[in-house]
């Protein structure tokens, strides 16, 4: 497979026309915005009256066709109603208006041929400029025509002016663009929306006892547990050690609930009954608006619920009966926990849930997604291929989506949002979709790409506008789907506020006074992503499940060889530096440049004579490096790197195993193959586990007298030392030992040193492992 060169992956710095001004350096010529203006022609058709009746009965049918060169928009239609009422907005786009006259006629509907009412004509040199923030338009009544220019019976009111995409009638306007498409669902799946979040909390749920429950066999004692089920999240205890009607378990189970509550906590208290049967012995239905909320780590008070029982009364009947069995509970709704639904590594939310606990916000997110290039064709539409491609941009609570643009493989948006930023430490997603959901269908909208910018590498003020890659990584290897323009501009109200910040913890304080283990973690992330794309896509239009998982990153946590291989590469450059340095130093104690070693016996002379100096000229030599490395700086915000992420020179088979489903779908051969080779890595990394563990009991059988020799030997040296230490003064022994170390190579003997003789000979429990 032949390898895309690498420079097609690479970040391009652009420079557009943003807001009609040009940028130049970090500023902008005109403040308007961070996107170019897009030019459109705005018809308001508001309503009618005194139209003339054009059936038998003397009524019509009335609606309005507005009609530009070969663009034509029409409104719904009234039946049987003269003084109609529509208040709709039409839009063309002036790059493609092509015709010199605007007609908008009024037609009545009918079964064979709709019959012309009248019209308005508008040459399009005459239409006024409106730029906001000009109040809107006030609409006119304009009396009808004939075909022949001569006044009819009728006048319609309308309101036509040229504006800009910032005009508060862009959004919910029928654009042009979007004539090919049709029903009321499939103009909505095209619009711009912008969605919020549901607002998330953590429910605990502490179960502590029951009490006199009534098993139906009375001969066994019950094993009895306590399972919680909200919505589709199911929990339950483990079975109580006290096997009687009275049980214990003082227990936590976590949940993850949105509001607006919609469903009850419901617990069953169940028993388990050979063979594999489980006998519910009562039950009850907690709703959460009546449950407590802290704030911090506060004692909650306890509750006790009446249980209820299901019996089979004839046959298929069942009747509730309340009878003395009850549980006792201690709920609470966690408001000072952040609800993780993305990684911490790319979050871009870090606040608590209850907004008592939010600190004020540092600044300013701006961000305008301009236009994308290049885009691969994603589907077939009439025998050719096609992409209906949308943005959608998530930072904390709020996700926008752009509006969809047809039959285009480089759609232009120009839409901006602005977002809070509470914390610089976070990160923006802007992701790009194929829309499949324009005729109906079933279909899952395709992802084009996505790219992160996290908001710390942003120098304050300045305008970044780059074209950034879209990548995917498919079976077949990282492909690039196109390019998407972006302008972002963070703007920072109180710089000491966010310098305060780096000094804050990353989550909320809760997360570090009362922690989730990370099991409890990862559970409640996957049900907060469940619950957040099961809302949204309830939303309309709907933001669709596979778009939410694809923006927050849902399968990042299953296996993947290839992400093995980029995490040891990653750590394996952490520590580059430190082996760079135990390299030099072993060049000096060789003498390999005399004059630096030279050098480095002199500092190493001060620095003994007077270790005062030592923290000092750290922190002055780290001063220097970074001062150094300022000249080499990030101009460029980080994007998505193909060789950091191994995506560039993975194996096909590495790759067709990160796409497998979960269990696996491939054929036992497969299977068996890829299962030994994880048997091999594995292996070897049970190797290097067993080395360390190794070199760390030899540490401990110095003082055990595993080996009553080699402890001897090591007590009667210590003694000796603390003596020869105690009587020497330190600056000696330190030289001593600094020029021992930094000693020529005529000093040195190949064979290994007589404490690395002592330390290898000790023993480890290697000898008592099967």
């Amino acid at each position: 497979m032949q390898k895309p060169p690498q420079f097609d992956y690479s970040l391009k710095e652009t420079n557009p026309h943003l807001g009609g001004g040009k940028v130049t350096g970090d500023k902008l010529t005109s403040t308007y915005d961070l996107v170019e203006q897009m030019q459109y022609l705005y018809v308001r058709v508001v309503k009618a009256r005194d139209l003339p009746g054009k059936d038998v009965t003397g009524s019509c049918d009335p609606y309005v066709e507005v009609k530009l060169g070969n663009y034509k928009g029409t409104t719904r239609h009234f039946e049987k109603k003269s003084n109609p009422e529509w208040n709709q907005v039409f839009s063309f786009s002036r790059d493609r208006i092509q015709a010199s006259v605007l007609e908008v006629t009024v037609k009545d509907r009918d079964i064979v041929k709709d019959d012309f009412m009248g019209r308005v004509l508008f040459d399009m040199n005459e239409i006024p400029k409106r730029v906001p923030p000009d109040s809107p338009l006030a609409p006119q009544w304009y009396r009808l025509e004939d075909r022949k220019g001569e006044k009819v019976k009728g006048e319609l009111m309308l309101a036509v002016w040229m504006g800009t995409q910032a005009d508060e009638a862009f959004p919910e306007a029928w654009h042009s663009d979007a004539a090919a498409v049709s029903g009321a669902d499939g103009i909505a799946n095209i619009r711009s929306k912008v969605y919020l979040s549901p607002k998330l909390w953590y429910l605990r749920v502490n179960i502590i006892e029951a009490q006199d429950l009534q098993p139906s066999d009375k001969s066994r004692f019950p094993e009895v547990f306590v399972k919680a089920v909200l919505g589709n999240q199911a929990l339950r205890t483990r079975v109580s050690m006290s096997k009687s009607i009275n049980p214990m378990w003082n227990e936590d189970l976590m949940f993850v609930a949105a509001e607006p509550f919609e469903e009850p906590l419901i617990l069953s208290v169940e028993d388990r009954v050979p063979p594999n049967k489980d006998e519910i012995l009562g039950r009850c239905a907690i709703l959460l608006q009546n449950v407590d909320r802290r704030l911090d780590h506060r004692p909650v008070s306890t509750r006790w619920y009446n249980l209820e029982k299901q019996i089979l009364v004839e046959g298929e009947k069942k009747k509730e009966v309340k009878f003395a069995s009850r549980i006792h509970t201690r709920i609470c709704l966690e408001g000072g926990y952040h609800v993780l639904d993305e990684s911490t590594h790319y979050s871009s939310d870090l606040r608590p849930t209850a907004k008592e606990l939010w600190k004020s916000s540092i600044g300013v997110l701006e961000l305008g997604i301009l236009s994308a290039q290049g885009l691969s064709p994603m589907k077939t539409k009439d025998g050719r291929a096609t992409t209906d491609a949308y943005c959608v941009a998530k930072y904390g609570q709020k996700w926008v989506r752009t509006r969809t643009i047809l039959d285009s493989f480089s759609p232009k948006w120009n839409e901006q949002y602005t977002c809070e930023v509470f914390d610089p430490c976070t990160v923006i997603t802007i992701g790009v979709f194929d829309n499949c959901h324009l005729q109906g269908g079933g279909a899952k909208d395709s992802r084009i790409g996505k790219v992160r910018i996290r908001l710390s590498t942003l120098e304050t003020d300045r305008v970044y506008t780059h074209s950034y890659p879209l990548l995917v990584l498919h079976p077949s290897g990282v492909k690039k789907m196109g390019e998407i323009h972006l302008a972002v501009r963070f703007t920072c109200s109180s710089l000491v506020n966010m310098m305060h910040t780096y000094s804050q913890p990353l989550l909320p304080k809760m997360h570090y006074i009362h922690p989730l283990t990370v099991n409890q973690l990862d559970n409640l992330r996957h049900q907060a992503t469940q619950t957040v794309s099961m809302r949204l896509s309830r939303a309309e239009p709907p933001l669709r499940k596979e778009v939410v998982e694809y923006m927050l990153d849902v399968g990042s946590h299953m296996w993947s060889m290839r992400r093995s291989k980029a995490n040891f590469f990653r750590i394996m450059g952490v520590l580059s530096g430190l082996i760079a340095i135990g390299k030099w130093f072993d060049q000096i104690c060789n003498w390999k440049n005399p004059i630096t070693t030279v050098l480095i016996h002199i500092l190493f002379l001060i620095l003994v004579l007077y270790p005062e100096l030592i923290l000092p000229t750290v922190c002055l030599y780290l001063f220097l490096i970074g001062v150094w490395h300022y000249r080499w700086r990030p101009r460029h915000p980080p994007h998505m790197d193909t060789r950091l992420s191994c995506a560039d020179n993975a194996h096909p088979d590495e790759l067709d195993e990160e796409f497998d489903s979960f269990p696996t779908s491939c054929p036992p051969d497969i299977v068996r193959m890829r299962y030994d080779r994880l048997r091999s890595i594995a292996g070897r990394i049970q190797t290097v586990v067993g080395d360390l563990a190794t070199q760390g009991e030899r540490l401990q059988s110095l003082l055990s007298w595993r080996d009553p020799r080699a402890t001897a030997l090591f007590v009667i040296f210590c003694l000796v030392a603390a003596i020869v230490l105690y009587v020497t003064p330190f600056q000696v022994v330190a030289l001593l030992t600094g020029f021992y170390v930094l000693r020529h190579p005529k000093f040195r003997y190949k064979l290994p040193l007589v404490p690395l003789n002592f330390f290898r000979r000790l023993p480890a429990r290697t000898d008592c492992m099967l």
